[in-house]
């Protein structure tokens, strides 16, 4: 018979959510600014900007969530500014973990929309700027909804790559239960105590389907934000 879940489970998946939500809207504006920049324009230092987007794809976890607690921790030089100027803390607390997971996500994110953008046929922008429409129109009524699967595409890989999210999270936030402890980090620190197997395997399942459901979301957002856009 399954045991119900705990106290600090549920603790533990609903921070989780939490945190990926969070880290994947807040990234979407940010997302596709730099995925359109990237896109559409060439200037000194774009290969450059292109590297530094992508680094947390190729550096370990650890060395983000050090580098995140260097510049956004208390004594940090951007920590310490919001949290003089804005009584805002990042470290150890559950935003913080939304910032460090958003950031690992971010370049997946970026791929997904940069690759649907660079695919749209720029003659349907060539023709709304012929009738008349200036730059910002022509992004809102057809560079966007155009790049539209792309966009819900990279967000969901950004949410599902937030939910995992493990080494930065733990080296800047901690593994504080009920305030900074998301599902991955409570399966490790259930893997460390006697009779910890149980509530580690549920967790894991909860994480495997939610992450799926994900998944098969993406997937059915995807094919009918293409069919809009095919007009089918």
């Amino acid at each position: 018979m399954l045991e119900p879940f705990t106290a600090q489970e549920w603790s533990a998946i609903g921070l989780s959510l939490r945190v990926a939500v969070t880290a994947a809207f807040v990234s979407l504006p940010f997302g596709l600014l730099v995925a359109y920049i990237l896109a559409r324009f060439r200037f000194p230092g774009r290969a450059l900007f292109d590297g530094i987007v992508h680094l947390p794809l190729v550096v370990p976890p650890v060395v983000t969530g050090y580098l995140l607690l260097l510049a956004f921790g208390r004594r940090g030089p951007v920590g310490a500014f919001l949290e003089q100027t804005f009584g805002i803390v990042l470290a150890f607390n559950w935003t913080g973990a939304a910032l460090a997971a958003g950031i690992m996500g971010f370049p997946l994110m970026i791929r997904a929309m940069r690759l649907s953008l660079e695919g749209i046929d720029r003659r349907y922008e060539s023709a709304a700027a012929t009738l008349g429409a200036n730059r910002a129109m022509v992004l809102m009524t057809v560079t966007l909804p155009l790049m539209l699967p792309g966009i819900v595409a990279g967000t969901v890989l950004a949410f599902a790559r937030a939910l995992g999210e493990f080494g930065a999270t733990i080296t800047f936030v901690g593994n504080i239960p009920g305030v900074t402890q998301t599902i991955p980090s409570a399966i490790y620190s259930f893997t460390q105590v006697p009779n910890g197997e149980a509530p580690a395997l549920r967790l894991t399942v909860v994480a495997v389907i939610i992450a799926f459901a994900a998944l098969l979301a993406s997937e059915a957002l995807s094919r009918r934000a293409s069919r809009r856009v095919l007009g089918q």
